[in-house]
């Protein structure tokens, strides 16, 4: 178990990965739990498709590929926030609008670079094991905002995912807090677009939290778990992924591997629940 858990953790570049993925599984956890609990799942999947024009901009200009994807990311929030609030458009049809629309654009930019193949693979797929120690403060750095928000407005989000009329009746603004939750949505896609890329991404965000949606009732440690979840399927994945790369000499893309692992975790968190729930009716019998 060492040989598999340990060793692989004793070369710098897989230090600095793990290292990443421990950050990305807490924050994508802990955002992920009011993903669960507001069904906003294909929201988070459009924001992970709508920064990808930001990312290609940045690239082809040779600026940051952090500040284009936050570039893009905010604006998605904003336009999200908009346009879901008319009665005649709704939030379905503003989330096709702007993932369809955002999406080709970024595709139709990438398609100018010669490298159009191998620079549309690392947008959308990510390269984990290439992660730098500016990569890990970027993250660090979103990780400590976005979590800070969340303390801050814990109570708020939690009323308005269980109970939106009542939020609204107690004078809270919804529609504010609606955006505050999508670009919360939009840095953990942010903060993730190298490791994982744009399409990896909602796995991490949303995967953790159905799994601990399953074992748990409370919001707190559902959020715990989550967490959890999150940290032990990246560190899982990568290890499993350098292991049968190294060993058995067969390539397994790291960013790919994470997801399989997570994955796996909810179906034994799926096959537990039904056993969690005849347990506790026992008990309370």
């Amino acid at each position: 178990m060492t040989e598999l858990l340990v060793d692989p953790f004793r070369l710098p570049y897989m230090q600095r990965a793990l290292l990443e993925v421990v950050l990305l599984g807490v924050l994508a956890g802990a955002v992920g739990v009011f993903v669960v609990l507001r069904r906003l799942a294909f929201v988070a999947d459009a924001l992970t498709h709508t920064v990808f024009p930001g990312i290609v901009i940045a690239f082809l200009l040779d600026q940051s590929i952090l500040l284009g994807a936050l570039a893009f990311g905010l604006l998605t929030a904003v336009l999200l926030a908009g346009i879901g609030a008319h009665r005649r458009v709704g939030d379905d049809a503003a989330l096709a609008i702007l993932l369809t629309s955002f999406f080709s654009l970024g595709v139709v930019l990438v398609s100018r670079a010669r490298t159009f193949a191998s620079d549309l693979t690392v947008f959308l797929f990510g390269r984990v094991l290439t992660v730098d120690r500016a990569d890990l403060v970027q993250t660090l750095a979103l990780a400590v905002l976005v979590l800070a928000v969340l303390a801050a407005l814990r109570k708020e989000l939690v009323l308005r995912a269980f109970d939106p009329a009542g939020a609204a009746a107690m004078g809270y603004r919804t529609v504010v807090l609606d955006l505050v939750l999508n670009v919360l949505i939009a840095l953990v896609v942010v903060a993730a677009v190298k490791a994982v890329g744009t399409v990896l991404v909602i796995a991490l965000i949303v995967v953790p939290a159905a799994a601990a949606r399953l074992l748990a009732d409370r919001v707190a440690s559902m959020t715990a778990l989550a967490c959890l979840l999150g940290v032990a399927g990246g560190w899982l994945g990568l290890a499993t992924s350098y292991r049968v790369s190294v060993d058995h000499g067969v390539r397994l893309a790291s960013g790919a591997t994470i997801v399989v692992v997570l994955v796996a975790l909810f179906l034994a968190a799926a096959s537990a629940a039904p056993l969690r729930r005849l347990a506790e009716g026992m008990v309370r019998r």
